[in-house]
């Protein structure tokens, strides 16, 4: 999986949840969103990403990522 797509895709899904007013639950539906439509060999390419830095991640998709466990 090429990796710089996935973080393409987890920064567009970020900049729509990042819109929502109340954070918190826009953090809570961004993870879910992810663990809901992307296959699990995505995922953890994504925590493994994450574990590493995950620098060219939206803040609001590291928080995601982070707090949720993906």
């Amino acid at each position: 999986m090429d990796t710089s797509h996935l973080i393409k895709m987890a920064n567009q899904i970020g900049a729509f949840f990042s819109t929502m007013p109340d954070h918190p639950q826009a953090v809570a539906d961004l993870a879910a969103h992810i663990r809901r439509f992307w296959e699990p060999r995505m995922r953890r390419e994504l925590m493994q990403y994450v574990d590493g830095g995950g620098a060219e991640l939206s803040p609001i998709v590291l928080e995601a990522v982070t707090q949720h466990k993906l």
